[in-house]
């Protein structure tokens, strides 16, 4: 849920320039206050957000946040540790089991794919700038 929540505070923040408060955030953003001051907490210390506070207070997205690979983000929230822990209590399987591995090529093939999309990506015009613009043809009477 936190990776969740930090993912539509750094959307929305990039999206709407200008300082935020936690306040408007968990309305616009219908997530619970408290555990949207947490998030935010997190993503200031990661360096994502800039916050400040006193009556003219809030957050900001920092610019280098746009920078970061959503992988990056994903990691800091998850954590990158196996999707299965073989080792506590040793599992009798682990000598001829092929899932240990099986997971870990898989959680490496998630993370790679995270890592090529950023921040900025999220946030950005699909299509980007359009250089033909299609008519109707006119048809010959």
């Amino acid at each position: 849920m936190s990776t969740d929540i930090a993912f539509r505070v750094l959307m929305h923040a990039a999206s709407h320039p200008g300082r935020h408060t936690i306040d408007e955030l968990a309305t616009v953003l219908a997530v619970s206050r408290n555990h949207l001051a947490k998030v935010v907490q997190r993503l200031a210390r990661a360096g994502l957000l800039r916050t400040s506070r006193g009556q003219a207070g809030g957050l900001r997205i920092a610019p280098e946040a746009l920078e970061r690979s959503v992988g990056e983000v994903v990691r800091d929230f998850e954590g990158a540790a196996a999707v299965v822990d073989c080792e506590s209590p040793p599992c009798p399987l682990r000598s001829t089991c092929a899932l240990r591995g099986a997971l870990r090529r898989a959680q490496d093939a998630f993370y790679a794919e995270l890592d090529t999309v950023l921040i900025g990506d999220l946030v950005r015009p699909a299509g980007g700038t359009v250089l033909l613009e299609l008519t109707p043809a006119v048809t010959a009477r």
